[in-house]
């Protein structure tokens, strides 16, 4: 069976909350110990500058973050996990990804959108403050994707744009030079997806309320105790789906223990002693790997070993891929051999499943529709569609004719897919 190649980066800007570790850290963890899976686990510290320029809080959240991992579990002998700034592939193929990219792709990116109209909204011009690393980022995250030509990205729906653009951009360079990148799927957890935070909205560090998961015990009750709740009273039932302090509570527990403490919530029990039970609920689930965790912040030379290793591992796959994908744009040494790069290639198509090349026409085809949208566009807004289907036919046979090898082929495959596209007005 073939494995597939799960890939999820965590942005080092933060300190872990116990919604990074239930949304993201968790499952991703999980998933390592599934032989079916290569798993891809990284510190997106280049990412981290897009929106913070305090270098004490980037190499903080880094070192933070990477003994959180390190602390609950996570084995560096089945899993890669390493540095982004470690694999300096990583960037180069930013590069070339980001000559293959649209900017009208990016300008649809919700991040620059949601700025943009903030600046608006503030009487601002459209782009005050707002920098290449905000505009362009999504090309940075295909990178780290298609670096390693991952299947599935666990993502919050609020990222799932990106992934399609990841696929977008993978398919564009498929179709213009070599079909050497997967299209990457958005995997996300509904069961996951809403962790509450002490307000009731979603943890999140925007909202200032999330509860830090290796907090001490002292500090994580007084977080528990700022949790909001409602006015009833100890005796009277209370309904535990729409309590913070129960979804809390459920995302750690069996479901045995679900039930018990949900009928607690249906006998009345007071809102004192439901953040008391929780407190000493997690306090117990995280008293083992909160002394990992504080034993690996003292052991920080051991952390970077692990990074480093990590970082050897997947270099040992993005340096000879980024060789290949180099050829492929044609920057060469001056000996290169075209052959053997075919046959390269040729094996490589050999060895991938069936559904793994049917994903990559899917992605050449996409890339080329794309391209093909203003012609198309051309023939629907005609007043005769069948003539002009036809016109638009035979200018693009007459093209076809005075193009040679490569170029001629690309605009074959465009002439076929016009075709196909268009049959119901060519008769």
């Amino acid at each position: 069976m073939t494995k597939q190649t799960v890939l999820t980066g965590i942005t080092t800007t933060g300190t872990p909350h116990i919604g990074n570790y239930l949304g993201a850290i968790k499952p991703a963890i999980e998933a390592s110990l599934n032989s079916n899976n290569n798993s891809y686990f990284f510190l997106a510290d280049y990412h981290a500058l897009i929106k913070c320029h305090d270098p004490d809080r980037v190499a903080r959240s880094t070192r933070e973050i990477a003994a959180t991992w390190l602390a609950l579990g996570l084995d560096t002998d089945k899993a890669t996990f390493y540095r982004q700034t470690d694999v300096p592939e990583i960037t180069e193929l930013t590069w070339i990804l980001t000559c293959m990219t649209s900017k009208g792709l990016m300008n649809r990116s919700h991040a620059y959108k949601a700025s943009v109209d903030v600046n608006r909204e503030t009487g601002r011009q459209d782009d005050d403050d707002i920098t290449m690393g905000l505009f362009s980022y999504p090309i940075l995250m295909a990178a780290d994707i298609l670096m390693f030509n991952a299947d599935i990205i666990p993502v919050g729906k609020d990222q799932i744009q990106h992934i399609e653009m990841a696929r977008d951009i993978a398919g564009r360079f498929n179709h213009t030079y070599s079909p050497l990148f997967n299209l990457p799927e958005a995997q996300v957890d509904e069961q996951t997806q809403l962790i509450p935070g002490l307000d009731g909205r979603k943890m999140s560090k925007s909202y200032d309320n999330t509860i830090p998961l290796f907090s001490s015990s002292d500090e994580l009750y007084k977080l528990i105790k700022q949790i909001k709740t409602d006015t009833l009273e100890p005796g009277e039932p209370k309904d535990a789906d729409s309590s913070t302090i129960f979804q809390l509570y459920a995302n750690f527990a069996t479901a045995t223990e679900q039930a018990q403490m949900r009928t607690k919530f249906e006998n009345g029990i007071g809102w004192g002693d439901a953040k008391k039970e929780l407190f000493e609920f997690l306090d117990s689930y995280l008293t083992k790997p909160r002394e990992e965790y504080n034993h690996l912040m003292h052991d920080l030379a051991y952390v970077e070993q692990q990074l480093h290793k990590g970082a050897d591992k997947a270099r040992s796959y993005a340096a000879p891929f980024l060789e290949q994908i180099r050829n492929a744009v044609g920057i060469r040494p001056l000996t290169w051999q075209g052959s053997s790069a075919v046959q390269t290639e040729e094996k490589k198509e050999k060895e991938q499943s069936a559904e793994q090349i049917a994903r990559a026409e899917e992605g050449r085809r996409r890339a080329i529709l794309m391209q093909l949208k203003p012609m198309l566009d051309r023939v629907n807004n005609a007043a005769d569609k069948s003539s002009e289907a036809q016109q638009l036919i035979a200018e693009k046979e007459s093209e076809v004719e005075t193009l040679k090898k490569k170029a001629k082929q690309k605009a074959q495959n465009e002439l076929d897919l016009l075709r196909e596209e268009l049959a119901e007005f060519l008769g």
